[in-house]
């Protein structure tokens, strides 16, 4: 297991995320996944080894795999490739960064989900509805949805994003802008969605980030992976309870337990156990995805 990285620090303008470290190179950005790992958005202090290679490994197999659906930000994943300056730190970086398109960002999250889950689940409980889209009486937990459907979410810097419905995102971006989010936001998840099934995963539910670039809608950032996702096992698929997970559930189970911490910083240490299987989920998930070994 490699020495995890929690940090880095390189010689250029920095904006460090919950889980990345984003350079600014001018024209281009370089992102740089970390170990750190967040829950109920707190960084943990505890970081998962291998945790950002895993999450840049997938991402970039994704892309590959929805080149048809939509162009997104990458330019390269090799490090070998990137300017001079980048290549500098080639030991730091390899296999855990993108250099990619500069892009503006929408403000919105686009999540897409194809079961009842979290906090869709707790909304339908309450109300029959996920996000203010109804949805028919006597679902269970876990249950797939009649079809996928799209829940937009406002982000947020700091603190829990906020679901919004369609009609607010299309205020926030511009109709035509949301529609054709939403729609390559569905259309991906399908895609993907039926692809996972045929290697043991279903895909609940996940979230997609989106920007321009040149006048094109680009897809960014990450896509598809245990920190944008609810993976679980079809093996194990049961409706009518939660469902074990390749993603931070498990993390986040484990969280639960612990009576004292109320879900603010700081975050308590997780132990090794807890680090060790942890990391094993996202191994398992991009093993199963992908077809490869991760080493």
């Amino acid at each position: 297991m490699a020495v995890a990285v929690r940090e880095t620090h390189l010689d250029w303008p920095l904006r460090r995320g919950k889980v990345r470290d984003v350079y600014d190179l001018g024209d281009r950005l370089l992102l740089v996944a970390t170990d750190r790992i967040s829950a109920y958005d707190v960084v943990m202090p505890t970081p998962i080894p291998d945790k950002g290679r895993l999450l840049t490994a997938l991402s970039l197999w994704w892309f590959d795999f929805l080149a048809d659906l939509t162009p997104n930000h990458l330019v390269t994943a090799d490090v070998g490739l990137m300017p001079p300056a980048v290549r500098a730190h080639a030991d730091a970086l390899r296999g855990r960064t993108m250099l990619c398109r500069k892009a503006r960002v929408f403000p919105v999250e686009c999540v897409v989900r194809g079961y009842l889950a979290g906090s869709g689940w707790k909304e339908y409980q309450a109300g029959g509805t996920v996000c203010g889209v109804p949805l028919p009486a006597g679902l269970r937990q876990s249950d797939p949805l009649p079809q996928p459907i799209f829940t937009p979410a406002t982000k947020a810097e700091t603190g829990h994003d906020e679901n919004i419905s369609f009609a607010r995102a299309c205020e926030i971006i511009g109709r035509q802008a949301a529609a054709t989010l939403r729609d390559r936001s569905l259309a991906i998840y399908r895609k993907a969605a039926e692809y996972a099934r045929t290697r043991g995963i279903i895909i609940a539910d996940t979230k997609f980030e989106w920007g321009e670039a040149d006048g094109e809608i680009i897809l960014v950032d990450e896509v598809l992976t245990p920190d944008s996702s609810r993976f679980w096992p079809a093996d194990t698929y049961q409706p009518g309870r939660d469902q074990p997970s390749f993603d931070k559930q498990f993390l986040r189970n484990w969280l639960d337990t612990l009576a004292w911490w109320n879900r603010t910083p700081p975050g308590p240490d997780l132990p090794d156990d807890i680090v060790a299987r942890t990391r094993a989920k996202y191994v398992e998930a991009y093993e199963r995805l992908t077809g490869n070994r991760f080493a």
